[in-house]
């Protein structure tokens, strides 16, 4: 694979997939569908799963592959095998059931040439949820370390990220597969390319992500809130963003109240609102501490309006 076509470096987007077959194929097809000048390769990486790539044309200067993830099992261990394995000046990630929009690659290079000192590009999302459609923009064309701890900024999601393959081995570093289940790796690893610098964005709607009731992440509490807990342990500069401290204690009040541990998430909902008396992940987890309401019943709202909790 050269690297460069006319002035457009390769670009190599990385699939993790576990038993999702007509999802996975989608989105495979979407990635070599896409109107880019340069050379594009996609590897899909099979965690805990046996290697079959999907079916899909290729066009010229497009190339598919299939590898077995032989890190740790889950999507942080996968991703950083196709990382290592790709033969692109610059790596993509797209989850195995969202879709890039044919234009997402062309615009976030463009991005990337016209700050050559950046190292990470995103674009806004679609979230589809049943028949609801939501688009998630950026607000500015660069987000810094303090705007994201102050914001998850859930339009800079996994599925959107463009990165210089060598800043990701070398500089910003692999996703961390030290992080329990490797819930809300996409974010530490957002936080870590910030502490270097601006992530730019493509403020356009780029990426079709779907949730659905088969994410992977759905309903496992207890994993989501040792892996947040984790998060705070390991970037203490929440500490100078408050409200952006208190939203994660509320994610974490949430997931005990949703696993049953009711007297973990009144401490977790008490700790957010000394931080923040605004944050309504406290109250909602209270409230399910009390029986007034369902965890399943408020993502359901949240996912409605395209959000998560």
């Amino acid at each position: 694979m050269s690297h460069r076509r006319a002035g457009w470096p390769s670009v190599t987007a990385v699939v993790a997939t576990r038993d999702r077959p007509e999802q996975l194929r989608r989105a495979v097809e979407h990635i070599l569908a896409q109107r880019y000048r340069g050379e594009i390769e996609c590897v899909v990486v099979f965690d805990q799963s046996r290697p079959r790539a999907p079916v899909a044309p290729l066009g010229e200067r497009r190339s598919l592959r299939a590898v077995t993830n032989d890190r740790t099992p889950g999507l942080a261990g996968a991703r950083n095998t196709g990382a290592a394995a790709a033969a692109g000046e610059l790596v993509a990630f797209c989850d195995d059931d969202d879709e890039w929009l044919p234009d997402k690659l062309q615009r976030q290079v463009e991005a990337l040439k016209r700050i050559p000192s950046a190292e990470v590009a995103a674009t806004g999302i679609e979230v589809h949820y049943g028949k609801r459609v939501v688009p998630r923009v950026s607000s500015a064309p660069q987000v810094w370390l303090d705007d994201l701890l102050r914001s998850r900024h859930a339009d800079i999601h996994p599925s959107t990220i463009l990165v210089r393959r060598a800043a990701f081995l070398d500089g910003i570093g692999p996703v961390d597969e030290a992080i329990p289940g490797s819930y809300g790796e996409d974010y530490e690893w957002v936080l870590r390319a910030a502490r270097r610098g601006p992530v730019v964005t493509v403020q356009e709607p780029l990426v079709r992500v779907y949730w659905h009731q088969s994410s992977f992440f759905e309903g496992q509490w207890e994993t989501n809130a040792s892996a947040l807990q984790y998060l705070l342990d390991k970037y203490p500069e929440f500490a100078r963003h408050p409200a952006g401290l208190a939203r994660i204690c509320g994610q974490i009040a949430f997931a005990r109240a949703a696993s049953g541990r009711k007297a973990e998430a009144r401490k977790w909902a008490r700790r957010t609102l000394r931080l923040n008396r605004r944050e309504r992940r406290a109250y909602l987890a209270l409230a399910i501490t009390s029986g007034l309401v369902s965890p399943k019943a408020v993502l359901a709202v949240a996912h409605r309006f395209g959000k998560g909790v």
